[in-house]
Order: structure tokens, then C-alpha cells, then sequence
């Protein structure tokens, strides 16, 4: 049984998918490691590189674009993993990763984070610092859930123009420094080390999340189960973010809006006074308005979700 399972799902990234499994190789170390590929139907040749280039990789071809919450529990099923509440099978492995093919892992992350969870027995799921090529933090690596209280702010702007403030600043943690290894509510599913058995009692992605926000939600019922979530400042990751989501950019805007929408639905629509509600729901709808319109206007090759995401 392998000590690590990890799941990529790849959705038109051939090339950035053929770099990560590379680097996955190459950061290997002393652990054992299998690696499952699901390919969202690219059609871009994806599918038939990892075939011919990667043997030892298993290869899950989807015919139909169905989300990337359903293709990654392809994966996790793949390795034996189900329904919430029910035990794993003997044979999944004691630590699942989900990771995206816009990933490049230097050469000690996987045993690292591994070493991590280890010494941090109670941590459910665990995701390492991530930077984007120029340098700045992925600001999604490390996140408090979007509370009626925390979306109030992000949606006004006050989250950004007070980033440093303990209260304001709580989505992206933007008050603390990057540097330094915390608990937090969500760490980003472009990285998301798991447990074995946080996993069973939290169960699979909910699939009502066809591209984002799926993670927030795993890691809502991972800390429900009684886990923690951490950041682990210690390890450095390169993230190529939005390459997928810029093939489809205005399907990926309005899908990150609508699972905004399923989170406060889900987890905080019936404690909420109606006025908040509806206000939350008019921002979050307005915002993607307003997105939506602002990246229509930028060149074609900077379209993308980034712009939803600030």
C-alpha cells in the first residue's frame, strides 16, 4: 500500500500537467507515492501524454466535462475511498492529496508535508505556502470560511482596503504574516493533503460544486469532524494558478459566484436574518456582474477567473 495517493485533475494544462508529474518524480524522496490522473475530455492530447509518457500513472479519461469535484472523487475512489462515515477500505492509502497539474513541487515538499502531518496528529488536512510565478503569495492557500460577517467585508471591499486588520483582513488572513505556520478554516484544493480517516468521517467533494469552492466545503465538514486544518509556512510551492480556468473564462466567472452562493446556502442561509441574506446574495450576484463585465474588456489571452478573484 502506498504511503500517499494523489489525485490531479487536468482539464486542457498538457503541458503544465507533463511539468507537475515530473516534479512529483523528482519530489518523491522516501515516499511511496501513487498518482491518479483524471482528465476532464481536454481533447488536447493530455490524456494520450500521460499514457505514453507516464505508464505508472492511472489514467481516468472523462468523456464529458463533469466538474472538478466529480473528477476528483473519481480519484479518491480510486483509492478506496467513500461515502461520509464509512470506514476506508484496508487498502487507501493513509494520506490522500488533491493537486492541481499547474503545481511544480520542489524536491522535499511531499515528504515534508508528510513529516508535518505526523507531528501534528490532530490535523485533518494540511496545505503548504503557495507563490505564483512572480513571487507573491496565493492569497487562497489560506482562508477563513466566508461567514455572513467575513463575506459582509469581502463584498464591500473592506477586506481589501484594510488587509492588515485583524477583523477585515480574516478571508485571506491577510493580518499575518506569511511566514508563519497557523490553524486555519480552508487551505486551497490546488494542495490539499488529507488524512486517511478525516476523509472517511468528512466524506467526498460535494459535487453541487462544479469548479470552486468545493475545497472551502471539505474543509468546513473536515473541521466538523472534530479535525484541524493548518498552513504549513515551512514548505514553498510554485503555483501557475487560473491555466484551467482561462480556457473557459466566463463559465469559470459565474461558477465562482455560484459556489459562493452554495456555501452560504448550505452552511449559513437558515441562521441568517433575511435582509443579510438577500443583501449577501444581491452582492455576491452584483460582484459577478460586474466581473463578468470588467473581463470582457481585457484582452483576450488575460481573461480569466483571476479577475473574479481579485
Amino acid at each position: 500500500m502506498a504511503d500517499l495517493g494523489i489525485v490531479i485533475v487536468n482539464y486542457k494544462t498538457k503541458a503544465l500537467l507533463r511539468d507537475c508529474l515530473r516534479s512529483i518524480h523528482d519530489s518523491r524522496g522516501a515516499v511511496d507515492l501513487s498518482v491518479c490522473v483524471v482528465d476532464n475530455a481536454s481533447g488536447d492530447g493530455s490524456a494520450e501524454m500521460v499514457a505514453s509518457e507516464f505508464p505508472e500513472v492511472h489514467l481516468i479519461v472523462q468523456a464529458t466535462n463533469q466538474g472538478y469535484a466529480h473528477a476528483n472523487n473519481l480519484g479518491l475512489r480510486y483509492f478506496g475511498m467513500g461515502q461520509a462515515g464509512v470506514a476506508p477500505a484496508s487498502e487507501a492509502p493513509p494520506y490522500l492529496l488533491l493537486l492541481n497539474p499547474d503545481i511544480l513541487l520542489p524536491p522535499d515538499a511531499l515528504a515534508q508535508m508528510i513529516d508535518f502531518m505526523v507531528a501534528h496528529p490532530d490535523c485533518g488536512a494540511a496545505g503548504p505556502k503557495l507563490v505564483r510565478p512572480d513571487g507573491s503569495l496565493d492569497r487562497a492557500c489560506r482562508r477563513s470560511f466566508p461567514t455572513p460577517e467575513v463575506s459582509f467585508y469581502r463584498l464591500t471591499g473592506l477586506s481589501f482596503l484594510f488587509k492588515r486588520h485583524p477583523r477585515f483582513g480574516r478571508y485571506n488572513m491577510s493580518y499575518l504574516p506569511d511566514t508563519l505556520s497557523t490553524e486555519v478554516d480552508s487551505v486551497v484544493g490546488a494542495f490539499m493533503l488529507m488524512r486517511r480517516e478525516a476523509l472517511a468521517e468528512a466524506g467526498l467533494l460535494d459535487e453541487a460544486f462544479f469548479m470552486y469552492g468545493e475545497d472551502l466545503d471539505l474543509a468546513y465538514r473536515i473541521k466538523q469532524a472534530g479535525w484541524q486544518v493548518w498552513y504549513n509556512a515551512e514548505v514553498t510551492v510554485l503555483h501557475y494558478k487560473g491555466e484551467s480556468s482561462r480556457q473557459r473564462s466566463r463559465a469559470s466567472i459565474v461558477n465562482f459566484y455560484d459556489a459562493m452562493s452554495i456555501f452560504h446556502r448550505k452552511h449559513y442561509q437558515e441562521r441568517t436574518p433575511l435582509p443579510l441574506n438577500l443583501l449577501i446574495k444581491s452582492g455576491i450576484w452584483g460582484l459577478c456582474g460586474v466581473n463578468l463585465f470588467r473581463n470582457a474588456l481585457r484582452p483576450k489571452e488575460a481573461r480569466g477567473v483571476a479577475s473574479a478573484t481579485h
